[in-house]
């Protein structure tokens, strides 16, 4: 139950919630925490605050305050990877990454939190590298009071499978290089591939282990790629021969590699071409030319997820559709803007 006071009359009460001060482009914050005692001192600063009452709560035993509903609710969204304070700050609790890794969001079950009457959660974009002590998420109960039962439904909703947000680490591979095409081979143009490509790897944690140049030869490529996996790596990326001209045979050799699945073809420009298969559990990827003039492709959108573990299929680079279209600005602003952001 609440009740409402005059401000005058309040002096001696302890604040049912934090009041907030907003100084526009200086500061948004509590002027006042919750469970201050309020004195003669404050009474002019409410008042400049626009608070001539002020709230007395009684709680009746199926209701709940905000600050205590924002920890059970911050306690049932956090998945592995996720660590957060019982800190509540205008009701609201910020979870954040626990370590390096890509943000797992289960967008379903977010939905479904959210539908539930006065709760809320908001998150960065699924499949988001994210950095430790980054915040990922915030939740919160949008009223001062409201029934504990409508707060152990959505807690109940967010828990089921772990939470709603994780964090999951990337692996540490050890890649292995292809950059085929005879024009680079034979020296009649210098590679720009080995460089842009390096650099992506060892900027999510993994080492390059080796590099090879290689004509327009299936068999060459192919034989190339056994060797590679041979020496231990775990993860292959192939430049060159990802488009349809004849000269153009490295799918060819991926597959003459012994690839038990691959997948040509992806909903995301640039990287129409991109080309995900496995030999066994190591994927390898097909980089189209795009690499080379776009800062970033849709490989930028799929090495961390590969990273991370997951297995990229046929569907996964469908759904990379819903805005997988690079708005080519002069400036290019990735991760902060809305390439790769759909799903």
């Amino acid at each position: 139950m609440i009740k409402t006071v005059k401000v005058e009359e309040a002096v001696g009460l302890k604040l049912a919630h934090d009041i907030t001060e907003i100084r526009p482009g200086e500061f948004k914050g509590p002027a006042f925490r919750q469970g201050h005692s309020v004195c003669e001192d404050d009474l002019c600063r409410l008042q400049r605050l626009g608070k001539n009452h002020l709230y007395v709560i009684d709680l009746e035993e199926d209701e709940i305050h905000e600050n205590e509903a924002a920890a059970i609710l911050a306690q049932a969204l956090a998945g592995a990877g996720i660590v957060w304070e019982n800190n509540p700050r205008e009701g609201k609790i910020d979870l954040y990454a626990a370590h390096n890794g890509l943000l797992k969001v289960g967008v379903p079950a977010l939905a479904a939190f959210n539908l539930v009457d006065e709760v809320m959660c908001a998150t960065l974009h699924n499949h988001m590298p994210v950095k430790k002590g980054e915040k990922v998420a915030a939740t919160r109960a949008i009223p001062l009071i409201m029934k504990r039962a409508a707060i152990e439904r959505a807690a109940a909703i967010a828990s089921q499978n772990g939470g709603v947000v994780a964090v999951k680490p990337l692996q540490k591979a050890r890649a292995g290089l292809i950059i085929t095409g005879n024009e680079v081979y034979h020296g009649l143009i210098q590679d720009s591939f080995a460089p842009i490509l390096s650099r992506k790897v060892e900027a999510l944690g993994s080492e390059v282990a080796t590099v090879d140049f290689l004509p327009d030869d299936a068999e060459a490529i192919a034989r190339t790629i056994r060797r590679h996996l041979s020496e231990g790596c775990d993860l292959l990326l192939l430049s060159g021969g990802m488009s349809v001209d004849p000269d153009d045979v490295t799918r060819h050799a991926i597959r003459q590699a012994g690839a038990t699945e691959m997948h040509y073809g992806s909903a995301v420009l640039p990287g129409a071409m991109f080309l995900v298969a496995y030999l066994g559990e190591v994927p390898v990827l097909g980089v189209p030319a795009c690499a080379l003039h776009h800062p970033v492709t849709v490989l930028d959108l799929v090495l961390p997820r590969i990273l991370a573990g997951e297995h990229i299929g046929k569907l996964d680079l469908a759904l990379l559709g819903h805005g997988g279209l690079c708005r080519d600005c002069p400036e290019c602003s990735y991760p902060h803007c809305p390439f790769g952001k759909g799903m």
